[in-house]
């Protein structure tokens, strides 16, 4: 962090406030990607805004009690917090037991990079945005460490249901398959995919469409409310994930079982996530625990499901052929590499790929569970237990705790490593012992 003295003060605290968080926004060692990063911070935030973002919450935290720590009377922080709102640097969200509003400052992923693209037009620059954030994420690996390459990364892949293997059938559990993901949720939105939209205006975005981006629940009430997407009903929703299928997107869900807030149509060449694994080699999408089994007597040979693969995962190698001098070729997977994602079977014209359970993945209860993971894998727990603006008596502590005493016996002491404040102990002890 050598040059953050670089930055004014307002933006250099702000960065410093999202390293407490789940997704930091980590300065770049490039220094063309250095500017982009500078230039996404002063895009984003006027030096006001950046001042007070810099001293918010990273956990849902009631107004009122965000008011009182900042000693601002509430009526004049909603009104401060209206325009970043507005932006999606701030989510205020209705909370559902009490009826009043929580906020927290939005992580730049998922929240205020793809917010910045949601829309065609608005106070953004979209043009020089889109410029910025390629320069940032695409063009160092700072960012790209910082988002993925851990146990727990921000998406999962969700397998082609129509290319499953029914011989025998697999034990496919409803949170992951995508009709079921998107079909039972209360709410949802549509909105621009942020990452072809920012491409488009770089003149780098391929043929998928545009609108295709699916905000569920509590995600599509905020995208809804605040204008970065439209409302839908469940079936223009399943409409949209049976033709991005069609098309050969690859659909990455909120790695969460319950109540995921989102469900992306991702193509190999626009989406983030997807180049964090083929620009810089990382873990960035939890993979859907099922991979491709090809049938020798129907492949053609033809090289469509090596070329589909959305992240390089299979390639053409020389097989033998009796009665010719010349080699077939045979897809072989990098099984390492692969998602799951099926869009090889759904390319392969012969109907030599089927996709077969091979693994159970990991995949966190909730949005509480996954914050305390990520926290955890990047040594900020006592960051996310004990956040600004919050006390240790809140129903997130309580539920994160719950969280924490039910970790395997490695991470459990990690935890405790993390939070040795003798303030935090007592509260993991009393927790503990209602649990």
């Amino acid at each position: 962090m050598g040059h953050l003295g670089r930055l004014k003060a307002e933006y250099r605290d702000l960065v410093q406030r999202l390293e407490r968080g789940t997704i930091a926004l980590p300065e770049p060692e490039d220094a063309v990607a250095r500017e982009g990063w500078r230039e996404i911070l002063e895009i984003l935030f006027t030096p006001e805004e950046a001042a007070l973002a810099a001293r918010l919450p990273v956990r849902p935290t009631a107004l009122a009690t965000v008011a009182e720590h900042l000693g601002v009377p509430e009526e004049e922080l909603a009104r401060r917090l209206e325009p970043m709102c507005e932006k999606g640097l701030v989510l205020d969200l209705p909370n559902p037991r009490t009826g009043r509003t929580v906020v927290l400052l939005a992580p730049p992923v998922v929240g205020f990079f793809e917010y910045s693209m949601m829309r065609a037009r608005d106070a953004i620059p979209k043009k020089r945005m889109a410029q910025a954030l390629h320069a940032y994420t695409r063009g160092d690996p700072a960012f790209a460490r910082e988002a993925f390459g851990r146990d727990t990364v921000i998406g999962r892949a969700l397998v082609h249901e129509d290319a499953i293997s029914d011989d025998p059938l697999p034990d496919v559990l409803a949170w992951e398959r995508a009709t079921e993901v998107v079909g039972g949720a209360r709410a949802w939105a549509l909105s621009l995919c942020f990452c072809r939209h920012a491409a488009s205006h770089r003149g780098e975005a391929c043929d998928a469409p545009q609108e295709v981006c699916l905000s569920l629940n509590g995600g599509a009430e905020f995208v809804t409310r605040r204008r970065f997407g439209r409302a839908i009903d469940r079936a223009e929703a399943l409409d949209v994930l049976a033709r991005s299928r069609d098309l050969g997107l690859v659909q990455i869900a909120d790695n969460v079982q319950r109540r995921p807030t989102f469900v992306c149509n991702c193509c190999g060449c626009c989406c983030e996530q997807l180049q964090g694994i083929s620009t810089f080699g990382l873990r960035a999408v939890n993979p859907s625990g099922f991979t491709p089994r090809c049938d020798a007597t129907r492949c053609a040979g033809c090289s469509r499901c090596a070329r589909a693969c959305p992240v390089g995962a299979i390639q053409m190698a020389p097989r033998l052929a009796h009665g010719t001098r010349r080699n077939a070729l045979e897809p072989r997977l990098e099984v390492e590499r692969c998602i799951g994602c099926g869009v090889c079977a759904g390319a392969c014209g012969k109907g030599a790929l089927e996709m077969a359970r091979t693994s159970h993945p990991t995949v966190p209860a909730n949005s509480i569970e996954k914050a305390v993971r990520m926290a955890l894998e990047r040594n900020r727990l006592a960051d996310l237990l004990v956040d600004q603006g919050a006390g240790l008596g809140s129903r997130f502590l309580h539920r994160a705790i719950d969280v924490i005493v039910r970790l395997p016996p490695a991470q459990a002491a990690l935890a405790s490593e993390q939070v040795r404040s003798r303030f935090v102990d007592a509260a993991l002890r009393r927790f503990r012992d209602l649990s």
